[in-house]
C-alpha cells in the first residue's frame, strides 16, 4: 500500500507572517504556499533547483508596490524576492529560496497601442507571441525573436535583454524599450526613459536614478575600455549604453534591461514596434561539414542578410526524428549522394520587394558559382518566399533547442556554457578550439545559433545524476570562460548570468565591478531583489551564486536507477517549457492554458512525480514493487483500510494529495507525448500514479462507472429507449451528479447499430467463414473495429463508414464489439486494463492473420491500440494494426478515379487533438482525400475541445471543460457554418453537440455525401 508522504519543507515563520500581512493589507493577487506550487517554480530551463518559500501572483502594479512597502520593514529583513515570467531562463535567473513574484498569470495585458507612432504599452507578464498577435493587425511586430517566443514573457526578455534571430538589424530588447515602470524593494516607482521621474526624494527609486547617472558619468572611459563591441554584449547593468549616442542624455532604462530582477520589479513597458516586412525570403544553404557552415557565415553576413542562423547535423537529425520534421521535410530536403552536415538559414526581409529580390538574386548567383566549383563545402540550397513556410522552418529551429534534450541515455545536452559570444570573424577558430576542449573531455554535444552575431549555442551532454559529471560541468565552465576571453568575447552573450554570476568580478575587474555594486546598493540596499545574481551591494558580505550550486540532479540521484528508468517519461523533463505555449490552437497543454497554473502542465506534473518518487525512495519504498503488489491486492482488509484513510484521516497532510490534484486536472489528451521535445507522457505516468494512489485511498464512484462503461453498454443497448428515457429525467440527472459526480450523460443511439446494420449488406464476422475466402479476394474486404462510443452513442457514423466502404467497392465486415479499455487506463485501473487489453489484442491479432485491413472510426481509440497496448503488454501485444479511416483511404486513392470538383463550397476539418499530434500528417492527408473525391477541405487550427473522453462529463471538471472549449473550438465554430464542419473525434462531436446543440459530422460522412 502507498505510504503517506510529508513535504518536510517548512516555511520560515517570518515569511508566513509577511504573507499574512500582505493578504490583510489588500493584496488582490494569489498567494500560494502549498508544496506543489513552490516545486513548480523551483526549476526553470536550467539544471538548477531552488525551492522558494512561497509564490505570489500580483494583479496590479499596486500589488507589487505593496509587496515592496511591507517587506521594507525591519522585521522582514530576511524576506527576499525573485521576479518570474515564463521560467525559460537557462541559467537559473529566476530561481530563489525566497519568494517568487510571478507576473505571468495576471499581469499580461496590452494596455495601449499607438498605431501612428508605432509603439505599444504592455504589462510585462505578457508572452512575446501574444504581443505580436495583438499588434499584427496594425502592421507591426516586436522584433527580437526568441526560440521560446511562445512562452517567454516580456518581463523575462527585458530582464535578460533578450535578442535572438535577426539581431544584426533588429537589435536586442533594450533597443526597443522606450520606457519602463519599475517598482523597487521599498515600493517606490520609477518611470524610466528620456524624461525619467520617480517617487519621493528619499526613496530607492530616486537614489537609484542619481547614483546610476553618477556611475556612468564618472567612469565613461573605463566603461568604453572594458565593454567589448559585441552585438550581444550583456553585463546585467548596461553601463555603456546608458547614455544615448552622441548626447549627454542619461537613460536609466538601459540599467534595468538585463538586470535579471536584481534591481527592481518591471511591471509595465512601453515598446517600440517594427513594421512587418512586406517581403521575406529564406535561403537554406547546405554544407558537407559544420565547420564549412561556420566559416562561410561571414560571407553571408557581408551579403547584407537580415540574419544568418546555423544548425549542425546532430540537431538536424534530432529534428528528423520528431513530429516537427513533417512540416519542413520538403523545404530542407537531402541532397542526393551528399551528406548534409550543417545548414545556414539566411533571411532577407524588407519593405521594398524589389530590393529584397535583388539581394536574393545576388546571393543565389554567388552560391551557384560556388556549387559549380564545390567551394566552401556548399552542396546545395533551397529558397522559399512563402511566409508560412518560413515560419515552419523557424519553428523547427526553435524546437531544436528542446530536441537536444531528447537524446538517448543518461547523459543529456545541458545549457551552462551555451551562449558564448565572440566577434563573428573569430567564431570558426573559437568553435574549433571549443570543440577540441569538449572532445578532450570525451563529451558529445550539439550546436546551433546566430553566427551573424558570433553567438553559438553549444550544449555538452552530461549526466547530472553523476557527481563526477556535475563537477566536470564546473571545470568545463571555467575553461570556456578563459577561452572566450582569449578570443575577445564573453561567457554570457544571450541568456544572462544567473548562476554564472561568479565570473563577473574577474571579467570586469575590481574597479568597474565595484561601480556595478554601487548601483545595486542604490537600487536594493538590503539585497532583497534576487540576491546573489549579477552582484551584491557594496557593504554586503553575502556571496554571489555559483555554477556549483544545487541542481535537479542532486535530488534525482536519490531515486534508484531502475525507478528513474521506469519513469523516464517524467524524469527526463528538462524544463524547456514548450508545454507553456500560450497559443490556443496548440494542443499542448489545455489544462495549463485555462488555469495559468504551472502545476497543471506536463513540466509541472513531471516535477511533482519526480519529487513523489524521491520521497518514496527516501522512506525506503520500492515503487516498482508497490505496483506489483497493487495488481493483486484486493482483500477486504485492504478495502477497510482505504476507507479509513479516506474518511478518518482527511486532516493528515499527504504530499500524494497534491500530486493527485495536479493529475486530476489532466485531460489525458496525450498531446505532450508527441508535442513535447522530450516526449514527456503525462497520461502514462498519471495512470501509474493513480493506480498506486488508490491502494491507499478509496476511489470516487465515478471512476468505477467510467472504467466499466464498456462492459455495461452492450446491455444498455438492448433497451436503448428505456435507458434514454431514464437518463432524461431531471431527478435521475440530479442524483447522478450528486452521488456519482457525472453530468450531461450522452444518450444511446436509436436505432442501435445492430438495428441499422440489418438493412445494410454488412457481413457479420465469422472467423471460419472469413478464413474460407480465397487469399487473393481478401483485399476486397474491410473489417470494422468497433469502439464503445461511436458504436453505442454515434452509430450513424459506423453505419456510414460501412456505406462508404460499399461505395468504394469494398465488402464491410463488422467485428464483434471488444472493449478497448482506454477509459480504464485513464483512471489508473491498470490491472483491469491489462487483462482486457490482452483479450482484445489476442482477438485482433488472430483477425489480422486474415490479411484484411482492420479500421476504426475514432482516432483516439485506434491510437490506444498502438500506444497504451504496447506500453502495458509489450511483446505480448501480438502482431496487428488498426488503421484510422484516413490511413485506410489513402492507399485506395491510387486505384480509384479522381473526380472533378463536385462541391464548390469548403468543408472545414476540426481534427482530434490526439490524432493531429500522434499522426502529424492526418490533416494534410484528409485534405488529399477530399480533393481526390471532388471536395475542398480546409483545416481549422484548434487545440483540445475540452471533452477528452469522459473528462468533460465529470461535474468537478465542467468549468474547465467549458473554458477549454472556449479557447479555440467555440470561436472557430461561431465563424463557420456548422453543417460544413467535420470533426474526427467522437469526444469532440459530443462536446459540440453539448454546447452548441448542433450535431456535426465525421469527415467520412461528408465523403459519402460527395460520392453520392
Amino acid at each position: 500500500m502507498l505510504p503517506r508522504l510529508n513535504s518536510q519543507t517548512d516555511i520560515n515563520p517570518t515569511v508566513q507572517v509577511f504573507l499574512q500581512l500582505l493578504a490583510s493589507e489588500g493584496f488582490t493577487g494569489d498567494i500560494e504556499t502549498q508544496y506543489s506550487s513552490r516545486l513548480a517554480v523551483a526549476t526553470d530551463n536550467s539544471v538548477y533547483q531552488k525551492l522558494p518559500q512561497a509564490v505570489v501572483h500580483p494583479r496590479t502594479t499596486e500589488d507589487v508596490q505593496l509587496i515592496g512597502r511591507l517587506a521594507n520593514q525591519d522585521k522582514f529583513s530576511a524576506v527576499v524576492f525573485s521576479p518570474r515570467g515564463g521560467g525559460t531562463g537557462t541559467n537559473g535567473q529566476s530561481l530563489t529560496s525566497g519568494i517568487v513574484v510571478d507576473l505571468s498569470r495576471h499581469m499580461n495585458r496590452v494596455l495601449e497601442i499607438n498605431e501612428q507612432e508605432g509603439w505599444v504599452r504592455v504589462q510585462t507578464g505578457i508572452v512575446k507571441d501574444a504581443l505580436n498577435d495583438a499588434v499584427r493587425p496594425f502592421g507591426y511586430f516586436f522584433s527580437p525573436d526568441l526560440s521560446t517566443s511562445n512562452r517567454a514573457t516580456l518581463g523575462g526578455m527585458i530582464n535578460t535583454d533578450a535578442s535572438g534571430q535577426g539581431s544584426l538589424k533588429y537589435g536586442k530588447t533594450s533597443d526597443h524599450v522606450l520606457s519602463l515602470q519599475a517598482v523597487f524593494a521599498d515600493g517606490s516607482v520609477i518611470e524610466s526613459g528620456s524624461s525619467e521621474h520617480g517617487s519621493e526624494s528619499e526613496s530607492f527609486a530616486s537614489t537609484a536614478l542619481n547614483v546610476a547617472r553618477s556611475v556612468c558619468t564618472d567612469n565613461r572611459a573605463l566603461i568604453d575600455e572594458k565593454f567589448p563591441p559585441l552585438n550581444r554584449f550583456l553585463t546585467g547593468y548596461d553601463l555603456k549604453n546608458a547614455y544615448l549616442p552622441h548626447t549627454d542624455e542619461f537613460n536609466f532604462t538601459r540599467i534595468l534591461c538585463g538586470a535579471e530582477g536584481s534591481l527592481a520589479f518591471i511591471t509595465e513597458a512601453k515598446l517600440n514596434l517594427t513594421p512587418i516586412p512586406k517581403a521575406r525570403t529564406l535561403i537554406n544553404v547546405k554544407y558537407n561539414s559544420f565547420d564549412s557552415a561556420l566559416r562561410n557565415a561571414p560571407f553571408m553576413v557581408e551579403a547584407d542578410a537580415l540574419s544568418v542562423e546555423t544548425v549542425d547535423s546532430r540537431v538536424l537529425n534530432l529534428a528528423k526524428q520528431d513530429i516537427v520534421w513533417h512540416t519542413v521535410s520538403d523545404l530542407i530536403s537531402d541532397v542526393p549522394g551528399k551528406e548534409m552536415q550543417g545548414i545556414n538559414m539566411v533571411e532577407y526581409a524588407g519593405q521594398d520587394e524589389a530590393e529584397v529580390a535583388e539581394a536574393v538574386k545576388a546571393l543565389t548567383a554567388s552560391l551557384d558559382e560556388k556549387l559549380e566549383t564545390e567551394q566552401d563545402g556548399i552542396i546545395g540550397y533551397q529558397v522559399t518566399s512563402d511566409v508560412a513556410s518560413i515560419g515552419r522552418i523557424y519553428n523547427m529551429r526553435k524546437k531544436a533547442v528542446g530536441l537536444l534534450g531528447a537524446v538517448k541515455g543518461s547523459a543529456k545536452p545541458i545549457a551552462f556554457a551555451e551562449d558564448t559570444c565572440v566577434p563573428p570573424e573569430n567564431l570558426a577558430d573559437f568553435i574549433e578550439e571549443f570543440r577540441t576542449l569538449l572532445d578532450g573531455h570525451g563529451l558529445n554535444y550539439g550546436m546551433f545559433g546566430h553566427v551573424d552575431a558570433g553567438v553559438l549555442h553549444v550544449r555538452p551532454a552530461l549526466d547530472m545524476c553523476d557527481p563526477q559529471q556535475e563537477a566536470l560541468m564546473h571545470q568545463v565552465s571555467d575553461e570556456v570562460v578563459k577561452l572566450v576571453a582569449k578570443y575577445g568575447g564573453l561567457m554570457w552573450g544571450e541568456h544572462g548570468k544567473g548562476f554564472r554570476s561568479e565570473y563577473g568580478p574577474e571579467f570586469f575587474g575590481e574597479k568597474l565591478f565595484s561601480e556595478l555594486r554601487r548601483i545595486k546598493s542604490a537600487c536594493d540596499p538590503h539585497n532583497k531583489m534576487n540576491p546573489g545574481k549579477i552582484c551584491t551591494p557594496l557593504d554586503s558580505t553575502e556571496e554571489l551564486v555559483k555554477v556549483s550550486d544545487v541542481k535537479r540532479g542532486t535530488f534525482d540521484r536519490q531515486i534508484p536507477v531502475e525507478v528513474r528508468d521506469s519513469f523516464a517519461q517524467a524524469m527526463e523533463c528538462n524544463g524547456n517549457g514548450l508545454c507553456f505555449n500560450y497559443d490556443t490552437a496548440s494542443p499542448m497543454c489545455p489544462s495549463m492554458k485555462v488555469t495559468a497554473d504551472r502545476r497543471h502542465s506536463p513540466k509541472g506534473r513531471a516535477g511533482l512525480v519526480r519529487e513523489w518518487l524521491r520521497q518514496l525512495s527516501e522512506q525506503g519504498f520500492d515503487v516498482i514493487e508497490l505496483e506489483n503488489e497493487a495488481r493483486t491486492a484486493s482483500s477486504a482488509k485492504g478495502l477497510i483500510e482505504k476507507w479509513r484513510n479516506t474518511f478518518n484521516k482527511r486532516h493528515e497532510y499527504d504530499f500524494s494529495h497534491e500530486v493527485y490534484e495536479a493529475m486530476n486536472g489532466c485531460l489525458a489528451c496525450k498531446a505532450c507525448a508527441s508535442q513535447c521535445p522530450i516526449k514527456v507522457d503525462v497520461p502514462s505516468f498519471r495512470a501509474r500514479f493513480l493506480n498506486l494512489y488508490y491502494t491507499r485511498y478509496q476511489r470516487p464512484a465515478k471512476d468505477y462507472l467510467v472504467a466499466n462503461i464498456e462492459t455495461l453498454l452492450p446491455y444498455m443497448a438492448k433497451i436503448p429507449k428505456t435507458v434514454n428515457f431514464v437518463l432524461k429525467q431531471r431527478i435521475v440527472q440530479s442524483l447522478t451528479e450528486m452521488s456519482v459526480g457525472y453530468i450531461d450523460a450522452p444518450l444511446l443511439s436509436v436505432p442501435t447499430l445492430k438495428s441499422r446494420l440489418k438493412t445494410q449488406p454488412v457481413i457479420e464476422f465469422n472467423l471460419q467463414q472469413m478464413q474460407a475466402i480465397p487469399t487473393e479476394q481478401r483485399q476486397d474486404y474491410v473489417c470494422i473495429v468497433q469502439d464503445p462510443f461511436t458504436s453505442f452513442y454515434d452509430a450513424d457514423v459506423v453505419e456510414d463508414f460501412a456505406k462508404l466502404a460499399l461505395k468504394l467497392g469494398k465488402k464491410p465486415v463488422m467485428l464483434p464489439f471488444k472493449p478497448n479499455g482506454k477509459a480504464a487506463h485513464i483512471k489508473g485501473f491498470l490491472g483491469q486494463f491489462a487483462k482486457g487489453a490482452k483479450s482484445t489484442a489476442d482477438f485482433l491479432a488472430q483477425t489480422a492473420e486474415l490479411n484484411i485491413p482492420l479500421v476504426g472510426v475514432d482516432p483516439a481509440l485506434v491510437l490506444c491500440y498502438r500506444d497504451e497496448y504496447q506500453e502495458i503488454l509489450g511483446d505480448d501485444r501480438g502482431d496487428f494494426d488498426v488503421l484510422t479511416v484516413h490511413e485506410w483511404l489513402m492507399p485506395l486513392l491510387s486505384s480509384s478515379s479522381a473526380k472533378s470538383a463536385v462541391d464548390n463550397s469548403d468543408w472545414y476539418l476540426f481534427a482530434h487533438c490526439t490524432e493531429k499530434t500522434k499522426l502529424p500528417n492526418a490533416e494534410k492527408e484528409w485534405g488529399t482525400i477530399f480533393s481526390h473525391f471532388g471536395g475542398r477541405l480546409t483545416t481549422v487550427p484548434v487545440g483540445c475541445c475540452g471533452m477528452a473522453g469522459t473528462f468533460g462529463h465529470e461535474s468537478d471538471k465542467l468549468q474547465m471543460s467549458k473554458d477549454i472549449y472556449g479557447l479555440s473550438w467555440k470561436p472557430n465554430l461561431d465563424k463557420l457554418p456548422k453543417e460544413r464542419c467535420l470533426v474526427t473525434g467522437y469526444s469532440c462531436r459530443s462536446q459540440v453537440k453539448r454546447f452548441e446543440g448542433d450535431k456535426v459530422r465525421h469527415p467520412l460522412q461528408a465523403l459519402l455525401q460527395l460520392l453520392n
